[in-house]
């Protein structure tokens, strides 16, 4: 019963937001709730909430305070030249934007953080598709995907996971898996190239010089207060206005003479990231704090700043809270193991020695329906004692295990993708819909290159 219950809470949430009969704030909170009372313990309903809440905390810290400080980058114009590198790299030729998106975000993922990845990404690149008119279902779809290729890396997260879960070395893991990662990459870009030639068809190229007037004259209209008819409506605020405003060379949160400064803070919070000198959510709250002060010394205008950037923050660190009510009842209610123990005992016996081909197909639903943490430490091990009866290889059951991630990138159990499809301003429902057969369609690649390698 906990395992059809499972399934129908999670189909409820998915089928809702898809069809925007909900929003994901409420959908996160609301059908939990329901489907705990129908479990029968609606009595510790707050206890799971609480557990869920505590677990997820530090998260939604370290989305707010990262939103604030990458926010404040784009406002003091750290991030103008690489938009404008973009521009005229990609030469407002759709293609080349979509395949850009795709390589931008996986060197970003370098760092291992995909809220990171997201926020710089978006940030250089959501101007430019807002300019071109272009679906920012794309963006979010190909970050995502390039970011879950990429987060498989042993300081991202999932292969560290599973080093520790069956007690291999993690080098071990990830080494041998590179040319497999390698060819989902590939197919990534080549996957942008196709979608970015279908809105290269759609919307057609403009040049260089053709982008940056109607950016000027966009500017000029907004400066000269009759923004209402070149805008359709609000004399400032629409989108099409706002998205260009980071490459207005005119705005007053300009720092030039700071440029170098927040390119060192910038540079200085990555790599403290990365060595993990102290826990990411007190780096970004250290570095929101003092960029604020440096930039914006004058306490209204550091109100200023905060006030403009509390619309982000509150979708996202809402969301993450929200987040928080459907994985604690997922876990709570142990709806999330007994989920994992029918998929694990439906495999056939005659499967046993496939049972690396068999992780790596469940690795796509299971690590998008629950957490990384709960994959790797509740199913992993089962998964890995069953293969070693039939003589399959810890390794590669680890290894197996990785091919999931680019479908789990935009699960919704996932606190990133709420900052992806937030700075994007993209609806959940529309990001899924678009995503999730292409992501699948990615992860059957890694897993097909690995099968071919022989790695798996």
């Amino acid at each position: 019963m906990l395992t059809i219950l499972g399934f129908a809470m999670i189909a409820t949430f998915l089928v809702l937001i898809m069809m925007k009969k909900m929003s994901p704030i409420a959908a996160l909170v609301l059908i939990p709730a329901l489907f705990c009372v129908f479990v029968g313990k609606g009595a510790h309903l707050g206890d799971y909430v609480i557990d869920g809440v505590t677990s997820l905390a530090p998260t939604a810290a370290m989305l707010m305070f990262a939103i604030v400080y990458f926010g404040l980058m784009i406002d003091v114009g750290l991030f103008d030249p690489v938009v404008r590198g973009i521009l005229r790299f990609c030469k407002a030729d759709p293609m080349r934007v979509v395949v850009g998106t795709a390589l931008l975000a996986a060197i970003v993922s370098l760092d291992g953080d995909g809220s990171t990845t997201f926020m710089i990404t978006v940030s250089a690149l959501y101007p430019l598709y807002k300019r071109l008119k272009m679906s920012l279902v794309i963006l979010t779809g190909v970050a995502a995907m390039a970011n879950g290729v990429m987060n498989t890396l042993p300081w991202g997260g999932p292969t560290a996971r599973a080093a520790t879960a069956l007690k291999l070395d993690a080098s071990d893991i990830f080494v041998p898996m590179i040319p497999a990662l390698a060819v989902g990459l590939v197919f990534v870009i080549v996957l942008s190239y196709v979608l970015g030639l279908r809105e290269r068809r759609r919307l057609g190229t403009l040049t260089l010089d053709e982008v940056l007037a109607e950016e000027k004259e966009t500017v000029l209209v907004g400066a000269g207060g009759s923004a209402s008819a070149a805008t359709g409506g609000s004399g400032g605020g629409t989108d099409d206005e706002t998205a260009f405003q980071v490459l207005d060379p005119g705005r007053p949160t300009l720092r030039p003479r700071l440029y170098w400064f927040n390119a060192l803070l910038t540079a200085t919070l990555l790599t403290a990231m990365s060595m993990e000198w102290l826990p990411i959510p007190v780096l970004f709250l250290l570095g929101a704090a003092l960029a604020l002060t440096v930039n914006f010394p004058h306490i209204p205008d550091q109100k200023a700043r905060l006030a403009a950037h509390a619309d982000n923050v509150l979708n996202v660190s809402g969301m993450v809270f929200a987040a928080a009510v459907f994985t604690g009842v997922l876990q709570g209610t142990g709806m999330v193991d007994s989920m994992a123990r029918w998929l694990v005992d439906i495999v056939p016996g005659s499967m046993g020695p496939h049972m690396a081909l068999v992780t790596g197909v469940l690795s796509l639903p299971l690590t998008y329906f629950m957490s990384n943490d709960g994959f790797y430490f509740g199913v992993l091990p089962v998964l890995a004692e069953a293969g070693a009866a039939h003589g399959v290889s810890p390794l590669e059951m680890a290894r197996a295990s990785l091919v999931g991630q680019p479908l789990h990138m935009s699960s919704p159990l996932v606190p990133a993708v709420y900052v992806l499809v937030g700075m994007a301003r993209v609806e959940f429902g529309d990001h899924t819909r678009f995503v999730v057969k292409w992501a699948a369609l990615t992860c059957l690649v890694i897993l097909g290159a690995g099968m071919l390698f022989g790695i798996i």
